[in-house]
């Protein structure tokens, strides 16, 4: 008999395939949107509040406090409530959220309503993921979720777009960029009703007649009739205590693996970008100055996807992140060493480009590490871990600064690329397999 799930791996990509793409996509951009406004905005409070590094250190941290709450609590709610409720909800939060946050009056106001916008944010990225893999043709599974994570880029462009046009409009300029982040509010509707939920999760929940009408949705979609020996719709319900832990003896090396990957990426990533402006602003560049070296360097994000999301099906993830990674080392190494613009510039998309294509390869890799069970919980465990060093890494920049100057800044930060690296090498290799039931 031909599983539902089996019927899923061998299809051809479809326009039903795109939809949940594009749909899902979209909600990664405005997350990308909201995370990348906050480096602008802190480079124009810096200015306009006259905040001390401090201050600012903890507008660009707290949000990824509540990320690593979200991350986790978001996971383990994707695993029991579904995929699609989980997404439409976490939208809503962060969209109301960071539209209010265009009217905070104080440092405070602000601080604690980007908390909020991070339970959102983090919840969000590892349930996209996992219900996008779920779907994903087996032969096609890594460039869909790299695919995906290029939305990313997108919504950073975005991000830096608005920084450069809308915030040195005015003083109210960083308002109106805040206020965009309404926009998720809005989607969210159309996420819950427009997306299908995981059949590997409708199957656990015992919603046979529902997980074979989605089937058959995609198979209609690719002119595929459905098998004679369809599964059965009425059968046991598998129960939560049949979940395998992400630390059992069997998957505690690759969770170990993943977690480091994880903290050392989100360290070097957020530590750089979230500051990006304003350490530019640092080195003599005014604020529109250093806000266009950033678009620029922004840009070079979707090409380092384009050619992660290549190589992922020829190389494999574990090759494909592991020489991604080791590339944003040398390019961060290069950043650090810069001083005049072209220096600066060039650096900057290399690290750009190797960056986000190890981020592509990441979110690849990771919901095919674990069963339907723990998929969403394992993902945004190890998600929720990282935001850890997301967390440390803007309030780790103004140290390191004032210790060693930018070559000190990014040579951590290289060092971090170096041993996320090292872990990644140590991960299986899941390239043209199937996902765990």
């Amino acid at each position: 008999m031909t599983t539902r799930t089996e019927r899923l791996d061998e299809l051809p990509l479809t326009r039903r395939h795109g939809r949940l793409l594009l749909g899902s996509g979209v909600g990664w951009a405005l997350d990308a949107m909201d995370v990348g406004l906050i480096s602008f905005v802190m480079a124009a409070l810096a200015v306009q509040w006259s905040l001390s590094t401090t201050q600012l250190s903890w507008i660009g941290s707290i949000g990824f406090v509540g990320m690593a709450v979200g991350a986790a609590v978001g996971g383990l709610l994707a695993d029991r409530i579904g995929r699609r409720q989980v997404f439409a909800v976490t939208l809503l939060v962060y969209g109301l959220a960071t539209g209010a946050a265009a009217l905070a009056g104080s440092v405070a106001v602000l601080i604690v309503l980007r908390f909020v916008v991070g339970l959102g944010l983090g919840a969000e990225l590892p349930v996209a993921s996992t219900l996008v893999s779920e779907y994903a043709p087996r032969r096609q599974r890594g460039r869909m979720v790299v695919a995906l994570e290029a939305f990313w880029a997108a919504g950073w462009i975005l991000a830096a777009l608005i920084g450069y046009f809308v915030i040195p409009l005015g003083d109210d300029g960083w308002r109106w960029a805040l206020a965009v982040g309404i926009v998720p509010t809005l989607y969210a509707v159309v996420v819950r009703f427009g997306l299908p939920e995981s059949v590997r999760y409708l199957e656990r929940r015992g919603r046979y007649a529902e997980a074979e009408k989605a089937v058959r949705s995609f198979e209609m979609s690719a002119g595929v009739a459905a098998p004679t020996d369809v599964e059965e719709t009425s059968r046991p319900v598998l129960t939560e205590t049949s979940a395998e832990s992400i630390w059992s003896p069997r998957l505690r090396r690759r969770t170990a693996a993943l977690w480091t990957v994880w903290f050392c990426i989100n360290l070097s990533y957020y530590g750089a970008f979230i500051w990006l402006p304003s350490l530019l602003v640092n080195q003599g560049f005014d604020l529109v100055k250093s806000f266009q070296y950033t678009l620029i360097i922004t840009l070079a994000q979707l090409p380092g996807y384009a050619v992660a999301a290549w190589l992922i099906e020829v190389w494999g993830r574990r090759a494909t992140l592991a020489s991604f990674l080791a590339g944003s080392a040398a390019a961060a190494g290069l950043f650090g060493l810069a001083d005049t613009p072209t220096e600066i510039v060039a650096a900057g998309m290399a690290l750009s480009f190797f960056n986000l294509g190890a981020w592509g390869a990441l979110y690849a890799i990771g919901p095919e590490l674990y069963p339907t069970s723990v998929r969403a919980a394992g993902t945004g465990a190890a998600a929720a871990f990282g935001r850890i060093a997301s967390i440390v890494a803007p309030l780790l920049v103004p140290w390191l600064l004032t210790g060693g100057g930018n070559a000190l800044v990014f040579g951590v930060f290289a060092a971090a690329f170096v041993l996320a690296a090292v872990a990644a090498f140590t991960l299986p290799e899941r390239k043209g397999h199937v996902l765990e039931a």
